[in-house]
């Protein structure tokens, strides 16, 4: 038996952040019934262009959305809002990640729903929070990163802000969801009721940023990591690789001894790390033609060897293509109707004992509307009329 088994999820998302958690519940063996919006449902059928050139799959959509079942339905008509009025009743958890107030506005905030189904978990992801001065505000990680401090950490020389081309911001807060909603679910199996449950961007990037935080807070100075070591990134014969020396006296010495050069920090009177980070450039300097004799997984295990962290600059489709992806069963391979099996990032937590369902692919636009429906007791023309697509 799956450990989510027998959840019943109603999913209002689009994109990442919400989806995200809908599809990691699903993942767990909850029923997860996706509703979405005719004509074209969640943005990211489209996004994928390529996918959407070639008349295949959105890759971003498959990415979120496996192991759901997809229903469409329209909600600005009345026979839409009561299709999901009826799929509310019965479900445990719904989740959503509209602006604040679209929901109230639609009639389904928390408030009418706890009185309708007072065991629903009501979950809302959000961008910036559901009140205060940001509330209104349209969230997206590169905003995010923007106004949370972590464009401006990573900072060129030159002062010009830089992003992170990973939306690790959704990612943070989808999967706090995740743990909210279950944390909700264990306290209802005390207490019998539901209970609402919000997670916003905002805040996932803030307390990401929870040790810098503390610096900041209590004695007023700003932790960056690269620079609290002799840390450096080096070109060897055949590629970039990061030097850390966290956690050791006389780091130098160590990565002299893993190239078979004389100790510079005898030769330059650093003994310590913290007068190493001082003249980092003209160790970097000094040191780059003997990194380049080598090639990066040579000095790399010599650089692990003598105690000193290193690991080779990969791109990310170097990255995927490590056997160490393969070993921890990070890929998961989904048969998709009309064209290849897609593979996907599986979920990286693993369970000793509890099994998993099966994988089931991605859907289509609304292709268990009428099933779902219909369990409900809608017939033909209401459901066509609710879905706002020919059924």
């Amino acid at each position: 038996m799956s450990i989510l088994e027998g959840i019943k999820v109603i999913e209002l998302c689009e994109v990442y952040q919400g989806p995200l958690a809908g599809q990691t519940l699903a993942d767990y063996g909850a029923r997860v019934i996706k509703v979405e919006r005719p004509p074209v449902g969640d943005p990211m059928r489209l996004g994928d262009f390529y996918a959407a050139e070639n008349n295949l799959m959105s890759g971003y959509y498959a990415a979120v959305n496996r192991n759901k079942e997809c229903v469409c339905l329209d909600l600005k008509n009345d026979e839409g809002r009561a299709a999901l009025l009826e799929l509310l009743k019965t479900a445990d958890v719904v989740l959503h990640n509209y602006r604040p107030g679209v929901m109230e506005r639609l009639g389904f905030g928390y408030e009418e729903l706890s009185e309708i189904n007072p065991r629903l978990i009501y979950a809302a992801a959000s961008g910036f929070g559901e009140t205060g001065p940001l509330a209104e505000m349209a969230g997206q990680d590169l905003v995010i990163q923007s106004i949370s401090g972590i464009a401006m950490k990573n900072a060129r020389a030159s002062g010009v802000p830089s992003y992170l081309n990973v939306p690790l911001t959704d990612y943070a807060s989808g999967l706090l969801l995740v743990q909210g909603i279950l944390l909700a679910l264990i306290e209802r199996g005390k207490s019998g009721v539901g209970q609402k449950v919000t997670s916003s961007l905002f805040d996932a990037a803030v307390a990401m940023q929870s040790l810098e935080a503390a610096s900041i807070l209590n004695y007023g100075y700003e932790t960056r990591w690269f620079d609290r070591a002799p840390n450096f990134p080096v070109e060897t014969s055949d590629g970039w690789i990061t030097v850390l020396g966290f956690f050791r006296d006389n780091p130098l010495q160590l990565v002299c001894q893993a190239l078979s050069v004389p100790d510079l920090s005898a030769e330059l009177n650093v003994p310590l790390a913290n007068d190493q980070i001082d003249i980092r450039d003209k160790i970097v300097e000094r040191l780059t033609p003997e990194f380049r004799k080598f090639k990066a997984a040579d000095i790399v295990a010599r650089l692990q060897k003598v105690g000193i962290l290193a690991a080779p600059v990969l791109s990310f489709e170097q990255t995927l293509a490590l056997p160490q992806v393969e070993n921890n069963r990070l890929i998961v391979t989904v048969p998709v109707e009309g064209q290849p099996d897609m593979k996907l990032v599986d979920q990286p937590l693993k369970f000793s004992r509890s099994q998993r369902p099966a994988v089931r692919a991605p859907g289509k636009l609304g292709a268990q509307t009428r099933t779902v429906l219909a369990e409900h007791g809608f017939d033909e023309a209401r459901i066509e009329k609710a879905s706002g697509l020919p059924i």
